[in-house]
């Protein structure tokens, strides 16, 4: 569900030529879950290939991929792996919600109301595994490098920057923030360009400047998560995170700052110790290669019907793309380009 940081976090606009050169960890199963909510016909229902196989998730991973590139920005797509158990009851939240949303996309269908039956119908998405393992295949003939988790994505991202190995995590999502990641950007899906004739600028997050804004800890900001609710636990009745981040700048300690608010000691304990020790593995290097154009039209064209020009096309892009030299995580470089893929298929 993601954290609700929005009213005390102020990321700072972050220019496309800012990122050029440097590598993101992309948080997969976020971004694909846009796709399947946000890339559907008018009556909700999502694009699929001639048998009736959905393809919004191939359509999303291309097209945001390619304009990243664009960009000479490196997108390292991290996989979850298998869930903590405190997540069981998130997930089953999120199942009962999907069906529920469900009966009223159909309620809404016989209503002849399009509008709420393609909201509701976003509700609906379900990332299969077949899906994931054909977007790893795609992303692999564009020549991106995916990391599959052992546990949380947002965590395996977060450590791959806290290594080094990435500048930044990418998610809509905060809560790679509570894993430690130093650096979130937010707002890579390839925006519309403004009238000025630019690309709108993404947003940053950095950790140690946002600690320092708040006046409070790591640790307590991990506090105000499970405060407010994480996905491994529903938080306090009445704490939203201004009246959480109040309470986190007393500075009374974990121990009374749970007592005083309600908290079960035991759940907070449990889950405050998967953010500060999550289940991660150490990523040594990423191999980051050209696109093999027959193989992505393998997937996209021969197997789903996609456009073979409109690929071809996007692949083409790429030529004039800024080429990246150094360490992922190395300074900018390269000039801007318009973003536009993305938003060709998507609107």
């Amino acid at each position: 569900m993601g954290l609700p940081f929005k009213d005390i976090v102020s990321p700072r606009e972050l220019p496309w030529s800012d990122l050029a050169g440097r590598a993101v960890a992309v948080d997969a199963y976020n971004a694909l879950y846009q796709f399947l909510a946000t890339i559907r016909q008018a009556d909700g229902r999502p694009f699929s290939d001639a048998d009736g196989r959905p393809t919004s998730h191939l359509m999303g991973s291309f097209y945001r991929t390619t304009s990243l590139l664009a960009e000479g920005v490196r997108p390292v797509w991290v996989f979850d792996g298998k869930p903590p158990e405190r997540k069981a009851g998130t997930i089953r939240q999120r199942i009962a919600a999907k069906e529920r949303a469900a009966d009223q996309w159909q309620a809404a269908l016989a209503a002849g109301d399009l509008a709420t039956a393609r909201r509701k119908a976003a509700q609906t998405s379900r990332l299969t595994p077949p899906m994931v393992e054909e977007t790893i295949e795609l992303l692999d003939a564009l020549g991106m490098p995916t990391v599959r988790a052992p546990s949380e994505g947002e965590a395996q991202a977060a450590r791959m920057a806290v290594d080094g190995v990435v500048w930044a995590t990418a998610s809509e999502d905060y809560d790679t923030l509570l894993f430690g990641s130093p650096r979130l950007v937010r707002g890579l899906a390839a925006r519309r360009s403004n009238r000025s004739g630019g690309a709108d600028a993404a947003q940053l997050i950095d950790r140690d400047e946002m600690l320092r804004q708040l006046g409070i800890s790591g640790d307590e900001l991990i506090l105000i998560g499970v405060l407010v609710g994480t996905d491994f636990n529903d938080g306090v009745r009445g704490y939203g995170p201004k009246k959480a981040l109040k309470i986190a700048q007393e500075h009374l300690g974990w121990t009374e700052t749970i007592a005083r608010t309600g908290l079960d000691p035991v759940e907070a304990d449990e889950v405050a110790e998967i953010f500060r020790h999550p289940n991660t593995m150490p990523v040594a290097r990423l191999d980051f290669r050209e696109p093999d154009p027959d193989r992505v039209a393998d997937v996209l064209v021969r197997r789903h019907g996609f456009s073979e020009e409109r690929v071809r096309s996007a692949l083409r892009r790429l030529e004039r793309a800024p080429k990246p030299s150094g360490p992922a995580s190395s300074a900018p470089r390269g000039r801007q380009q318009s973003l536009d893929g993305f938003e060709e298929v998507a609107s």
